[in-house]
């Protein structure tokens, strides 16, 4: 048998359907997992295949043509690095370490250096599309040298998601840039999950059934909100429990999880002075979801409305449409604002147009609603905020009216709708030409001297008042 194409350490779910899908592309591919008997199964589970399963990292390595292509599917972090401080000493220089896992890309950029000065080639990919995706086809973001990129191409282009024949995989950019751009990806996600959950909460106060909601969400998604995720939602909302009968979604605790890329968005925009409230709120909220013992007790002894909305289902259904939709440009608005930012500051030329294009197939948040993005920032490579793009400018007027009687409408009746609230914010906060920070700008002058600008005087020339003295 000659030596493989492409090799893949780690064969969690994840790992074993990027395997077959490259596979599947026409390339042979070798496999290693720590677990030996997790290695030996899955091949044995795809006699049909062209896999070659590695009992040891040496055998793994010299399975593989040279250069040597070698992804890792690992739990990020720590993990990483031992698989990579593993591979060193088996590898020539030249060869390609991918890693595919949802790092930080402050680690990517440590490794990219590391292997640089060693002489290998590095890529940190950042993949999107969950399970389904891997094995038929995800978005990739993929960052690293231009010259590694090229070499990777062939693969990479075949296995990603087509959209209109365009293959859902760009390079991003130098060193971290890939997985930079799949943290805010996940930033994004994040905003357009909790959005999704409370027009799902104003919905259950206005008295609308699970089976009604999927039918209003199967509605959407033949619409403008088509996405994955107003997809699987109108799944969710039809599924029924085997045991009891019942729409699961009524079963299932409110409480959320998260793996840190929220997180390390909300950092990352404080870094660089960028407002990402929609994300921001989408986080907290997981976070006070998780706060399960203390919100019931605090259920008890707290007061406010009953959580009832009372009005007609259908004209319910077409204003919470807009609230959703307008809200949802915000988070990107905002996601792409930080992307733009960091990629200036760290010289990545990012293109974003580019990554709009890939992340309308195979990825989590991919939407219709994305081919208006890409078109935006194609037309328009210097757009400032998308919400100034005609097309989303339009939107923003014709939903407002909409969007504010939703926020309006939950905010009377007690039902908490943060992401709502921080996208509207942020919408009238950035189209306000006269902002209160005026007086802000007093108060720092007064208690710390920092000085302020005047309105009848040039930008830039800074003044002082002696302000009288606080007794007391």
């Amino acid at each position: 048998m000659s030596n493989s194409d492409f090799g893949l350490i780690g064969l969690a779910v994840m790992g074993q359907n990027l395997v077959l899908n490259v596979e599947s592309r026409g390339f042979q591919v070798s496999v290693f997992n720590r677990t030996t008997s997790v290695t030996e199964e899955f091949v044995a589970a795809h006699p049909d295949k062209k896999l070659v399963g590695a009992k040891t990292l040496e055998e793994f390595v010299q399975s593989l043509a040279s250069p040597r292509k070698v992804m890792i599917m690992v739990k990020a972090g720590g993990p990483v690095d031992a698989v990579i401080e593993s591979l060193i000493p088996l590898l020539d220089q030249g060869d390609i370490i991918i890693d595919g896992g949802n790092s930080l890309y402050t680690d990517t950029e440590r490794r990219d250096k590391w292997l640089g000065d060693l002489g290998f080639r590095f890529i940190g990919a950042g993949v999107s599309g969950g399970e389904e995706g891997a094995r038929k086809g995800p978005s990739i973001m993929p960052g690293g040298p231009a010259s590694t990129w090229d070499v990777m191409r062939p693969i990479f282009e075949s296995i990603a998601a087509k959209v209109d024949g365009e293959p859902c995989v760009t390079h991003i950019g130098p060193g971290g840039a890939g997985h930079y751009v799949k943290m805010i990806h996940n930033g994004i996600e994040y905003g357009d999950m909790q959005l999704i959950c409370e027009a799902y909460n104003i919905f259950k106060a206005a008295g609308f059934e699970p089976k009604e909601l999927a039918e209003v969400f199967t509605d959407w998604n033949e619409g403008d909100l088509e996405s994955y995720l107003i997809q699987i939602t109108s799944k969710i909302f039809a599924q029924k429990d085997p045991a009891t009968g019942k729409p699961l979604v009524d079963l299932i605790l409110d409480t959320a999880g998260q793996k840190g890329t929220g997180k390390w968005t909300i950092m990352n925009a404080v870094e660089n002075t960028v407002v990402i409230s929609t994300i921001n709120a989408a986080v907290e909220a997981r976070i006070l979801s998780s706060m399960k013992d203390q919100r019931v007790a605090a259920s008890k002894v707290l007061e406010g409305p009953k959580p009832e909305i009372d009005a007609k289902k259908k004209k319910l259904v077409k204003k919470v449409h807009d609230a959703l939709f307008a809200s949802k440009i915000i988070s990107y608005a905002q996601g792409l604002d930080l992307i733009a930012t960091m990629g200036k500051e760290k010289g990545w030329g990012l293109d974003l147009g580019k990554i709009a294009a890939i992340w309308r197939g195979g990825c989590i948040i991919r939407a219709r609603f994305l081919n208006h993005i890409t078109e935006a920032y194609r037309s328009n490579p210097e757009l400032g905020n998308l919400m100034l793009a005609p097309y989303f400018t339009d939107l923003l007027n014709d939903f407002q009216e909409n969007w504010r009687e939703v926020i309006s409408m939950a905010t009377l009746a007690g039902i908490p709708v943060p992401a709502f609230s921080a996208s509207l914010g942020y919408y009238d906060s950035y189209r306000s030409a006269v902002l209160p920070a005026n007086l802000l700008q007093a108060q720092r002058d007064f208690f710390g001297a920092h000085t302020y600008e005047r309105v009848d005087k040039p930008r830039g020339e800074m003044f002082h008042t002696d302000w009288p003295e606080v007794i007391g």
